[in-house]
């Protein structure tokens, strides 16, 4: 069986609080979080467990995500010396803006597309870490990772996916995975 893990993290900092977007590696992993199809269950690590999180991605045969090649593998590479962008990696955002001029959010797909919306942002998941609320971040991450797998599953499924636009438009964009 191939093995696919969905994958998504939250950060401790914001942008902001490190100086800005090209400091993504100092912003640190408070959550992650993985499916994994050969295992069939979610598992969550704290930045204590982030070596055991690298190896689940090593170990897979495809990471999806949602801005895991920009964002997420970036956070991550403050803790490892791998190159993770040269794991087997789809990245949605990276195959969606090949075929479209603009970014979408995952949220804004997958609420266009099955009428799921995201619980929360990635700015109150940092406001959760520094309340010390980390089941919180981790019900978020969560299901995140849900909707990522939604949405990949659906797309592959369907060859499109959905977005609304800025004029309330429901539109379609090609999946191609």
């Amino acid at each position: 069986m191939r093995n696919i893990v969905y994958f998504d993290l939250e950060t401790q900092k914001s942008a902001d609080e490190v100086g800005g977007w090209d400091k993504i590696r100092d912003m640190r992993m408070s959550v992650g979080v993985t499916y994994s199809t050969a295992r069939g269950d979610y598992r969550i690590y704290g930045e204590k467990d982030v070596d055991e999180l690298l190896t689940e991605l090593q170990r897979a045969d495809l990471v999806v995500g949602f801005n895991n090649l920009g964002f997420d593998y970036e956070v991550l590479h403050a803790y490892t010396i791998l190159d993770l962008r040269q794991l087997p990696t789809l990245d949605m955002l990276v195959e969606i803006k090949k075929v479209l001029p603009h970014r979408l959010s995952l949220d804004s797909i997958a609420h266009a597309t099955m009428g799921v919306e995201k619980t929360a942002e990635g700015l109150q998941a940092i406001r959760w870490f520094n309340e010390g609320k980390m089941m919180e971040i981790a019900e978020y991450c969560c299901y995140d990772v849900k909707i990522t797998k939604l949405v990949y599953e659906y797309g592959a499924a369907n060859k499109q996916l959905f977005y609304t636009n800025k004029f309330g438009a429901k539109l379609s964009v090609a999946a191609n995975w």
